[in-house]
């Protein structure tokens, strides 16, 4: 079948297993959809990982974008045939007692994922995690890289590096920080009750020094009333005033999965995206095919010219390192090193 030829659209679906299915196909050719976010059901190995997105770039002209959360240790959606990650916290501790051996592994972390997704046709990993390790996260924990601003802009710095180098763009999550609290967005509304100046002088320092080499950011389903009266991804205050307006960002806003229970206070899934789009979002995540399906289906958003081109931006550039070269086997060995179970 040929590709058809549709602009991208602003919602990042899902697909149901390991190879498209007539209801896939039938939601990604949706006019708007702009993207698929895979997970642990989509794969089995990698051969079957590439067949899937072959399948799925070969849908649509422009291609639809591929992303996975790829981060290391427990959110690692792809495990047998891909390098083993540490959790992020791993970096963390090693920069207390080697930084240039944590920076090193930082970079190699930023190879190693782009590397090894690009060769299986994922244009983008979720990563890196800009949230601080306040010790407390149920939901961030060991995947945030430090305790400390400083830690995690050098460290994440250098994992950007790393994917930029190998042609993959990065997003940082979750903004404006998902870590001081300790409630799971997934199963419940997180409430953070700091003011807006603790949140400035902490959180909010990585968004700000790495949100140009930034190609996206995904909002946090966290509230923040003394902040705003909405949590974070359905603010205008926090995605318009503060991230665009205080903090400069000129890349995509992402929101996060709007099946989340930490989502349910803007109402059904078609409320939910409505809500982001207004708030400033410029895609939204469906990441179950029946969450998908209803939001493609009521979804009455318009897609502006700056959006699509900030999604195009998210595809990353052509890859300056050899997939199979010796910095990438180098790179291999460092974060092996390092990798513990989970």
């Amino acid at each position: 079948m040929s590709a058809r030829s549709l602009p991208l659209g602003p919602v990042l679906a899902a697909v149901a297993g390991t190879e498209l299915s007539a209801a896939d196909r039938e939601r990604l050719l949706h006019p708007a959809a702009g993207g698929v976010t895979l997970f642990v059901r989509n794969y089995a190995n990698s051969a079957q990982l590439t067949a899937l997105c072959t399948a799925i770039h070969g849908l649509r002209e422009p291609q639809l974008l591929i992303c996975v959360d790829q981060e290391g240790g427990r959110v690692q959606r792809f495990r047998e045939g891909f390098t083993r990650l540490p959790a992020m916290r791993a970096l963390g501790a090693l920069w207390r007692d080697d930084p240039i051996r944590a920076k090193a592994a930082a970079h190699a972390a930023g190879v190693v994922i782009a590397t090894e997704l690009k060769a299986c046709g994922v244009d983008l990993s979720f990563a890196p995690v800009l949230d601080l390790d306040y010790g407390v996260s149920s939901v961030i924990g060991d995947r945030a890289l430090h305790a400390t601003p400083a830690g995690v802009i050098a460290l994440a710095g250098c994992l950007l590096d790393g994917l930029s180098e190998c042609g993959m763009a990065g997003v940082g999550k979750h903004f404006p920080g998902h870590g001081y609290i300790a409630a799971d967005s997934h199963l419940e509304l997180p409430v953070d009750e700091r003011d807006l100046a603790a949140i400035r002088a902490h959180d909010l320092e990585p968004f700000s020094a790495l949100g140009s080499r930034l190609a996206a950011v995904m909002a946090a389903h966290v509230l923040y009333p003394r902040v705003d009266a909405q949590p974070a991804g359905f603010s205008a205050l926090w995605l318009k005033t503060i991230l665009r307006g205080d903090l400069g960002y000129a890349g995509a806003v992402v929101s996060d999965d709007l099946g989340m229970t930490g989502a349910a206070c803007a109402g059904s899934l078609e409320d939910r995206a409505q809500a982001a789009f207004t708030a400033g979002c410029d895609l939204v995540l469906a990441c179950a095919p029946d969450d998908a399906d209803v939001v493609l289906s009521h979804l009455r958003h318009e897609m502006s010219a700056q959006s699509r081109a900030r999604l195009h931006a998210m595809f990353g550039a052509v890859a300056s390192i050899a997939p199979d070269g010796a910095r990438v086997r180098n790179a291999r060995a460092l974060l092996s090193s390092l990798a513990v179970q989970d």
